[in-house]
Order: C-alpha cells, then sequence, then structure tokens
C-alpha cells in the first residue's frame, strides 16, 4: 500500500506552509527533521484551546473541566500512537531533551561505582550527554558502542560485547537523524534485560516515518518530540509504569505523586498538548483515507497510515539516492542502496566535493529549498566520521514531499556538479 498523487496533493493542501513562493516556485521544505510542517487543524486546536478552555489544571469550574479533559484525550492519543494501553503511562514536558535530563538524573541516584551503562557513537547528543553526565554524577562507567563508518550503522557485534551483567542501562536511538539508520531497537532491548539492565529508546527522528510499538519492542522508556510529527512543540516521555512509579522523580510537593502528574513538572503547554491530539489524528486520516473507510479505532488507522507512508517514503527515497549516484561531485553518507531501504528512513545526508555545507545550504535555501546543514546536534557520529566542524547537508523527506520536488532538488544541484 502507498500514497497516491491525488492523496498526497490532498494533504499538501491542509499545510498553510505550502503556499509559501520562492520566486516562481514553491518552496520545497526538507528541513522536517529538525521540525515539520504543521497542518492546519493543529493550529486550529491550539487556538481553540486558548480561546475557549484555557485554564489551570485540577479546577472545579468549568474551562478547567475542559483543558484537563482535553489532557486526557491527549495522553490516550499518545498512548495509541506509541502502542501501549496505558495512557498513565504517558508524560508530557518541554522538550525530549529536558524530559531526558530529567529521567536520567533520576535514574543516576540509583547508579554506583562498577556499574554500567551503554551509548551508541550514532546518537543525537540529546540521548548521550545526559547519561554521560550522570554516569559521571554516579560514577559509573560509560561504554561507547562504535558505528560501522561505511554505511554508518551500528556495528552489533561491538553493540553486544558492551552489555554484560554490570549494565544498568542501554541507550540507543530507534533511527539516526542525520543518516536515517534504522537501529534493531527489539533484539537490542532483548540483549539489555538479559543481563538486567533498563532500555531507553530515542524515537524522535522514527516518530513521522514508522510506527513505534512500545509493547512488542518491550522498552522500558521511550521519548520523541512531537513537533517533528506534525505537531507543536512539546515532548513527550513513555515508561513501563511499574518503573514511573517507583523511580523518584525530581518534582515539587503539591503535584500529584500519581502519574502521569509526578513527571510532568510544572504547569503544561496545555494548547499545544492540544495540538499534539490534532497531530495525532492527523496522521491517523492518512490511513482512513488510504483504506477508503474510518478504522475501528486509532491505532488501527495509525497502523494503515504509516504502512502507506513508509511504502511511499521508500519511492522518494530510491529516486533521491538514484539521482544523487549520477551527481559526481555528491558524497552520500550512509546506506546507499536502495535494495537496503527497509534499514533505513528517508534522511539523507551529503557533502560536496567543491563546496562546503554551508555554501551549499545557502545556494538551495536561495533556489528556494529550504535544508539545515552542520552536525544538527549529531554530534557523536559526525564525529566519528570526521565531518567536523563543517558537518553535512541533510535532505529530509517526508510523506508530503513529491517526485516533482525531489526532480527539482537533483536538477538545481545538477548546476553545480
Amino acid at each position: 500500500m502507498t500514497l497516491t498523487a491525488e492523496q498526497i496533493n490532498y494533504c499538501r493542501r491542509q499545510f498553510p506552509a505550502f503556499s509559501r513562493r520562492s520566486g516562481d516556485d514553491h518552496v520545497i521544505y526538507l528541513d522536517g527533521p529538525a521540525g515539520t510542517q504543521v497542518p492546519q487543524q493543529v493550529i486550529d486546536a491550539i487556538g481553540d484551546y486558548l480561546a475557549h478552555h484555557n485554564a489551570n489544571h485540577g479546577g472545579l469550574f468549568a474551562t478547567s473541566r475542559e483543558s484537563d479533559a482535553i489532557l486526557d484525550r491527549a495522553h490516550k492519543a499518545v498512548a495509541d500512537l506509541l502502542g501501549t494501553d496505558d495512557p498513565g503511562s504517558i508524560a508530557f514536558g518541554a522538550n525530549m531533551t529536558t524530559l531526558t535530563f530529567a529521567l536520567s538524573r533520576a535514574l543516576a541516584k540509583t547508579w554506583q561505582a562498577g556499574d554500567e551503562i551503554v551509548v551508541t557513537r550514532l546518537e543525537h547528543d540529546a540521548n548521550f550527554t545526559p547519561w554521560v553526565k550522570a554516569a559521571e554524577d554516579a560514577g559509573a562507567t560509560v561504554q561507547y558502542v562504535d558505528i560501522n563508518t561505511e554505511d554508518c550503522t551500528l556495528n552489533l557485534d561491538d553493540f553486544k560485547s558492551k552489555i554484560n551483567s554490570n549494565t544498568k542501562l542501554v541507550a540507543v536511538g530507534c533511527a539516526s537523524n542525520a543518516v536515517g539508520s534504522i537501529n534493531p531497537v527489539k533484539e537490542i532491548a532483548a540483549w539489555a534485560h538479559a543481563e538486567g539492565a533498563l532500555v531507553f529508546l530515542d524515537a524522535v527522528h522514527y516518530a513521522p516515518h514508522a510506527l513505534i510499538d512500545v509493547k512488542d519492542w518491550d522498552c522500558d522508556f521511550l521519548v520523541c518530540s512531537a513537533y517533528k510529527f506534525f505537531g507543536p512543540h512539546v515532548g513527550i516521555l513513555y515508561g513501563k509504569r511499574a518503573l514511573l512509579e517507583s523511580i523518584e522523580a525530581y518534582k515539587l510537593r503539591p503535584p500529584a505523586d500519581q502519574l502521569p502528574d509526578k513527571w510532568m513538572t510544572g504547569t503544561q503547554n496545555h494548547e499545544c498538548i492540544a495540538g499534539v491530539t490534532a497531530a495525532i489524528n492527523y496522521l491517523a486520516d492518512l490511513g482512513n483515507m488510504a483504506e477508503s473507510h474510518r478504522q475501528a479505532n486509532l491505532r488501527e488507522s495509525l497502523k494503515t497510515s504509516f504502512a502507506a507512508i513508509r511504502d511511499y517514503e521508500s519511492e522518494l527515497l530510491t529516486q533521491l539516492l538514484d539521482g544523487l549516484a549520477k551527481l559526481r561531485s555528491i558524497e552520500v553518507f550512509g546506506i546507499t542502496d536502495p535494495a537496503r531501504n527497509a534499514e533505513r528512513l528517508p534522511t539523507v545526508s551529503i557533502r560536496h566535493q567543491k563546496h562546503s555545507p554551508e555554501e551549499l545550504a545557502k545556494y538551495l535555501g536561495d533556489c528556494g529549498i529550504y535544508t539545515w546543514h552542520g552536525n544538527y546536534y549529531a554530534l557523536p557520529l559526525t564525529e566519528t566520521i570526521g565531518v567536523e566542524p563543517d558537518g553535512m547537508v541533510r535532505l529530509g523527506l517526508l510523506h508530503y514531499n513529491t517526485p516533482l520536488e525531489i526532480e527539482r532538488l537533483l536538477s538545481v544541484l545538477a548546476k553545480i556538479d
């Protein structure tokens, strides 16, 4: 199953950003890995909350009750998105980084000298430095998993060798935000649990592209960010209930110690949490559209949506990789064989032989093609593959991109090949 051109055009009409033009052409948004564009229904949900339901948590009056009901619906929607039947295991926060630092600080109180944690060199720094610093505070040892530099994938033999009876936590991303490599997180979780270690997954980059399933993966914690899956700037933390209940959280005294309040420090961004539900509903509607009828429940619609998204984005990725392979001056990092598309997401980082990443990004931007240059906070990776300090240029495809946009991108790149 894939999304048809008619369905993609329908999707694009829901995004006000796509009306923006650069000269005679529409802007091409390839900056999605740093934050996707937002459909109108998300914007409307945020505005509706502020206009009609704006109140703090737990009041005995109408708007507060309405606000709390909106938040309850958001917990349930995110639970469906992540594949858990426990909405109380979902906590919202300012962003993934803040939530990760908070959890790492709490977990570090249970570590001591001789304990070990495992991180990888394929990570976004937000799933690297918080754990390294937490280990330093506790006197624990950090084990670093190497990568296969030729295709920017994890060295799984090295990974497995780093996990032992002293390991307390394994932190790994579901997919690289720099080069798109997908990691076998279910297998990694099984290795960690066999040694009694906890597993923390960073699904920020994975979330807009493929179905998350915390129950099937058996992870202990998972984080993602709504602004990476067509929503507003809100961070999301999932944890197994028993763990979230037993771990001591750094929190104020008045908020409840029950879930999910225990891990949601301070007054939350209620209006944007309302927008999170709208973003998930947007994704579910793709599944309903692909099936030509409404699914039995939200989770089933999301399963259909992501199956269609994966197929469509794989087609775009093949088109992009085939085109880049014909450009002599372009170097592509990561998996380049379209036969291995199942092992990666449609996020492609490149360098040009004659132009720095900054120069290339500016050239593309001046042509109305929006990309990011630098290391995109994936510093452990860019240090390992030797592209610091300039980094790379990232071309981030999403289901709202089109084959015509890729043709235009390749045509622009060919002019400076």
